[in-house]
């Protein structure tokens, strides 16, 4: 399994209106070809930065995809007052669920960085030190870790019930990353925390 991830830096004030764009045109096109299993939106509203997510079957369903999406990409652009963006692709490597993410989940993102050849460690260590940690947080939701194994790069998604709850685990949250980024001699380059506002990846369990 797959994604496809295209970063946006929108103007604040046009968020809604590209919001609507993805829902009612981008949405329905891309789950129209082939290999495509679902697409989620995550916003950050006060920074304006904007992440759409589609999910593909196979790496070959990714690749296929990728000149047909040019001119959705370019509407969604327009759509966000955005000039251009960011594509990343990613391989799959879990996803764990406790329950659908509600109206008004948020997300925390996490990239870390480091060799290339450490990604399965990287995968090992989420699954056994990461996830149950994870769980025990009030208002989890959901978790995934996707990989670039070429690039040495991981992203993992914590998804919870709320602002609130989000918040409520930020320091619980960046012990764990960092104390992760030391054992795997790993670079956090980034976190960031965002609203999920639209959520329709039908990804299967891979935990």
């Amino acid at each position: 399994m797959f994604v496809r991830t295209t970063e946006v830096q929108a103007d604040p004030s046009k968020i809604d209106d590209g919001i609507r764009v993805v829902r009612d045109e981008i949405f329905p096109a891309v789950s129209a070809m082939d290999g495509c299993v679902g697409m989620s939106l995550l916003v950050n509203r006060d920074s304006g930065r904007c992440i759409a997510t589609t999910a593909w079957q196979s790496k070959e369903a990714t690749s296929a995809s990728a000149d047909k999406v040019v001119s959705l990409r370019s509407r969604a652009e327009q759509s966000l007052g955005s000039s251009g963006s960011e594509v990343h692709q990613w391989e799959v490597a879990v996803v764990h669920r406790d329950h659908a993410a509600p109206e008004g989940a948020c997300a925390r993102l996490t990239w870390l960085s480091g060799d290339p050849g450490t990604a399965d460690r990287a995968i090992d260590t989420y699954k056994m030190a990461v996830l149950p940690r994870l769980e025990e947080m009030d208002g989890f939701c959901s978790a995934s870790l996707m990989i670039d194994r070429e690039a040495g790069r991981v992203v993992g998604t914590v998804v919870f019930d709320s602002a609130r709850s989000m918040d409520a685990t930020a320091n619980d949250a960046r012990a764990l990353r960092e104390r992760v980024a030391d054992e795997l001699g790993a670079r956090v380059e980034q976190v960031d925390e965002m609203e999920m506002v639209f959520a329709h990846l039908h990804v299967p369990e891979m935990a």
